[in-house]
């Protein structure tokens, strides 16, 4: 599964790496949220090579959601896709931006993963533990390296949202007093954590489940934790699924080796 999620975002990178080199025009969606040719066309891809390899399976990906389309996940199993997370990094030309695919089972992500075409690099977790893939400018996979949480450092170092850094995450820091805080766009955060580069991700501000679940499912695959504000771990697919709305993530915590 994890080898049709790469392949996936791989492809969803090629068309991305295009449009970012060759400029785009930017929207805003009924949320007030941007949305580039990128984000649109990346779904596009990423939704094709799930169709052909897992036809079954149901998917919940951003824009369809955000055009209506809602299929139905009762059945527990299911896909969670976003083409392009980080859309103001990738406005704002950064590279901080990620493809993130993930399958949920009874709530739970299982396997996921989080690439960042610019960077070069990819984030995989699954049953069998969570990889880092180094990848070049044709998307071809130069390395694998398996990573692992590391024992949360006393104090901790902290990684935080570069374009979402509200009031309350700011005060969540300056009370928890790490040794270091650094900011960085879309799902990259995860992987930092799930590598062993950082302890914690705290996130106060709206996220939804598409924006976390890759993310997650690396980072429990690494042997870390993702928890709501109750200390319980991050569930999906939790609320009615009426629609968009339903998907979103209250406050949660993205942690190392806390029991190592």
């Amino acid at each position: 599964m994890l080898a049709i999620f790469e392949e996936a975002a791989l492809a969803a990178g090629r068309v991305i790496l295009d449009i970012y080199q060759r400029g785009f025009e930017v929207e805003t969606k009924a949320d007030q949220s941007p949305v580039t040719e990128a984000d649109v066309r990346a779904e596009e891809v990423i939704l094709s090579h799930l169709k052909a390899h897992m036809p079954d399976v149901p998917v919940i990906a951003e824009e369809q959601m955000a055009a209506g389309i809602e299929p139905d996940i009762s059945g527990g199993r299911f896909l969670l896709i976003d083409p392009l997370d980080g859309t103001r990094e990738f406005i704002n030309r950064n590279g901080e931006f990620t493809v993130n695919i993930a399958l949920i089972e009874d709530g739970k992500p299982v396997a996921g993963i989080v690439y960042a075409p610019v960077v070069g690099v990819a984030y995989t977790g699954g049953p069998d533990g969570a990889a880092k893939l180094t990848i070049d400018q044709n998307q071809q996979v130069l390395s694998r390296q398996p990573i692992r949480v590391r024992p949360v450092a006393a104090p901790p170092i902290a990684v935080a949202s570069r374009s979402y850094l509200d009031a309350e995450t700011k005060r969540y820091l300056d009370e928890l007093e790490p040794c270091e805080c650094c900011t960085v766009g879309s799902s990259l955060k995860f992987g930092l954590v799930a590598e062993g580069k950082a302890d914690v991700y705290p996130r106060f501000g709206r996220t939804m489940e598409w924006d976390t679940a890759a993310g997650d499912a690396v980072v429990r695959a690494a042997g870390g934790s993702v928890l709501a504000a109750d200390g319980a771990p991050l569930t999906y697919g939790k609320r009615g699924r009426r629609d968009a709305a339903d998907f979103a993530n209250g406050a949660f915590f993205a942690w190392g080796g806390r029991d190592a």
